[in-house]
């Protein structure tokens, strides 16, 4: 096996270093790359054409290597122009827009997105274009095709205040959404004409179902899981349910995902062997079946993981077509570089990177583990398959999942053994409900059916629940540990094919480089340091002294507490329940803070420090950001780190 032999394997990289190096402050110019990048193509093309010649003077795949990362680079700087263009919608008197998705009920309001069309701005209109999400109290309710004429610009997302705090704004901008505004009924429907067009047709055939879904089926806890399994709806969930089969370790499958494509691929590719089709009429069978994936893809919304698995079906299809099986490593790279060449945000979203993960894990590790143990009955052999194929993929999207999300499975095994069976048989019952659904007699029995298989899964998730200790939680990795456990896992995966002393001496070397930056962060961390964290109201501090941690809160509420101040607070291994710190109230108002060095005046919003801190930083879009120290501080808009 050599790495040449995997095309895109090699092209994937250089694809990925041009994306992040676009997104970097030190990228050029979009016509700059675009003519470097011409000029580096005709240079390739021209040194080609002299290699067929037998006149080569320079080997030109540098070339094109250096090529793709300016590709990359291109690719991500044209996405950023989109995004600048998009904000002139700040400064619009008013708008028009089209709503493109159904409503989804909230609280006080329904929530809704708009696609700019046009704005009024300097006393005239003109096009423009832009997403808003959008949040109105019309009882008609909206729907997809109709116009509106909001008389007020939206606002752009703020960033997150606080350290660590879920970066909503950074989310809903992977799906190029930057705007939001709360209407009300202060909007006009200027043209209430239904959608037309491939993706109006998609978007209400995915309502449609949906809601043929909810009436089919007649218990509401197994509408919503089948809504989130079989269409990817998963806002109606749940939250208990939610949790139950997070802690199960098997909430990937109510994300819709490269499995459920998988199961329908199974599904219509079992079919055609018992068909017994001749060989022509077995191709426009499988070309049925790439129409049925992608079908199915458009219809729960393109995820990521979608996308992959259908692309990765899609190529192992035509392969047969052919007779013949191109390699799974291509396939996943050839996969991964249409996807971000669409859309190069893509690499940063966490399904994506999961779902390439596992995939990767399966692919490399599971065989290691299958080959442990050779099981006589077959029974056996499928139990130990699906546990390789668990802890293969576990093992190597851990490390992900813990740096994201704090938080590990502890019986994901047992989840993946119990409720994925019954997740195959589900999608069997499902497709054909959504399918035939409209079927009187037909469509109930499949709904009760699928009711009934529904009811016993969450009876499962909700039983491994219950078991002490489900999940370890607060778990922290930093990305050198991501990178020496993936490392480990190549190394393992490697070691029958390469040098076992080289291997040997590269897993040495990765454990002295993490013990290296393990000891240099403890050493460099502050004895002393304080954090102020921004609620809607009120601040909250944490103030950390030769490693006891003290907090003071002026109003923000628990729930609050979890979202903004925590996430730090895990970042750092600190309790989630700190000591008080002890304060004095002072007769001017202030107060004073007993075991620290500095005051506060909860009236203007200022710290007081006893001399200047060493340093203070400011959260400013991720990341912490250096000020000048004083010896005072306005603690009012975003969160504060001090060093003392």
């Amino acid at each position: 096996m050599r790495f040449a032999d995997f095309p895109f394997l090699r092209y994937l990289p250089f694809v990925l270093i041009g994306v992040f190096w676009g997104n970097s402050n030190g990228a050029p110019d979009l016509m700059v790359l675009s003519i470097i990048l011409i000029l580096f193509w005709l240079v390739y093309l021209i040194l080609v054409s002299k290699q067929e010649k037998g006149r080569m003077v320079f080997q030109p795949s540098y070339l094109a290597y250096m090529a793709l990362i300016f590709f990359g680079a291109l690719l991500a700087l044209f996405k950023q122009q989109q995004t600048d263009v998009s904000k002139e919608i700040l400064y619009s008197q008013s708008y028009l827009a089209e709503v493109v998705a159904y409503d989804q009920q909230k609280p006080n309001s329904f929530e809704n997105l708009l696609e700019v069309k046009s704005i009024f701005a300097d006393g005239a209109w003109k096009d423009a274009q832009g997403k808003v999400l959008i949040y109105h109290q019309n009882e008609q309710g909206l729907k997809p095709g109709h116009v509106l004429m909001v008389s007020k610009s939206p606002e752009q997302i703020a960033a997150p205040l606080n350290p660590y705090e879920f970066d909503y704004r950074q989310y809903l901008a992977r799906q190029g959404i930057f705007f939001r505004q709360f209407i009300g009924k202060d909007f006009q429907v200027v043209d209430s004409t239904a959608g037309v067009g491939f993706e109006y047709f998609l978007v209400n055939l995915r309502h449609d179902i949906g809601e043929m879904l909810k009436t089919k089926i007649p218990d509401e806890n197994a509408a919503q899981i089948a809504l989130a399994l079989l269409l990817g709806q998963k806002k109606e969930l749940d939250p208990t349910i939610r949790e139950a089969y997070t802690q199960a370790g098997v909430m990937h499958i109510l994300a819709v995902s490269g499995l459920h494509v998988g199961i329908i691929y199974a599904l219509f590719i079992l079919i055609l062997k018992p068909l017994k089709l001749k060989k022509e009429k077995a191709r426009l069978y499988l070309l049925f079946v790439i129409f049925i994936i992608w079908l199915y893809a458009f219809l729960t919304g393109l995820s990521p993981s979608v996308v992959r698995a259908a692309t990765m079906f899609s190529l192992l299809t035509f392969g047969q077509m052919r007779e013949r099986r191109p390699s799974i490593y291509n396939i996943l790279a050839f996969s991964a570089i249409l996807m971000i060449t669409i859309n190069p945000d893509v690499i940063y979203e966490v399904g994506f990177q999961l779902s390439y993960l596992a995939v990767l894990g399966i692919v490399m590790i599971q065989p290691l583990i299958l080959n442990l143990w050779l099981p006589r009955h077959k029974i056996l052999e499928y139990i130990w398959q699906l546990t390789t194929v668990s802890l293969a993929a576990q093992l190597v999207t851990f490390p992900l999942s813990i740096y994201y999300f704090h938080v590990f499975p502890t019986y994901f095994l047992i989840g993946n053994l119990l409720i994925l069976p019954l997740a195959f048989v589900i999608m069997q019952v499902g497709v054909p409900l959504m399918i035939f659904g409209w079927i009187p007699v037909l469509g109930d029995a499949l709904g009760w059916a699928l009711s009934w298989l529904i009811w016993t899964q969450n009876w499962v998730a909700e039983a491994i629940r219950l078991i002490p200790g489900g999940k370890l939680d607060r778990l922290t990795i930093g990305f050198s540990g991501m990178v020496l456990v993936w490392g480990i896992l190549l190394i393992v995966a490697s070691w029958e094919f390469g040098s076992k002393r080289k291997l040997a001496w590269l897993a040495l070397t990765l454990i002295f480089l993490w013990s290296t930056f393990q000891l240099y962060s403890e050493l460099h961390s502050p004895s002393r340091e304080l954090f102020v964290y921004q609620g809607k109201k009120s601040q909250l501090f944490d103030f950390s002294n030769s490693g006891e941690i003290y907090s003071w809160n002026q109003g923000l509420e628990a729930g609050e507490i979890s979202y903004s101040v925590d996430p730090n607070r895990v970042q750092k291994h600190w309790s989630q329940t700190p000591k008080s710190l002890l304060v004095h109230e002072l007769d001017s108002g202030k107060l004073d803070f007993i075991v620290a060095d500095f005051s506060f005046d909860p009236k203007h919003k200022r710290l007081q420090f006893l001399k200047a801190p060493k340093s203070i930083y400011s959260w400013s879009d991720g990341e912490w950001v250096m000020m000048p120290a004083q010896n005072t501080l306005e603690v009012d808009s975003v969160a504060y780190r001090i060093l003392f």
